[in-house]
């Protein structure tokens, strides 16, 4: 079993790595697409041939963070705990 103050210095790290991947973007130019993304996996921004498209960028935003949930609930069972 983990020691409680191990578990309480990596939730720590975790939360600091998450504020500086929030810090970090990724700009992808393809194919007269334009995607910035966020370390964290936010999506900020998408255009299609210079047009930006919010709704796809919200869309994804909602796919990733339904894909997250989906991981925490299996990881919570994994470990015995619902």
């Amino acid at each position: 079993m983990m020691n409680p103050m191990d578990l309480a210095k990596m939730q720590q790290q975790a939360q600091q790595m998450q504020k500086d991947l929030q810090k970090e973007e990724v700009v992808i130019d393809k194919n007269g697409v334009h995607v910035v993304l966020r370390g964290d996996q936010t999506v900020l921004e998408v255009s299609v041939d210079g047009i930006i498209e919010n709704r796809i960028a919200d869309a994804i935003n909602e796919a990733v963070k339904k894909t997250q949930e989906l991981a925490a609930k299996k990881l919570l069972a994994m470990y015995g705990q619902k």
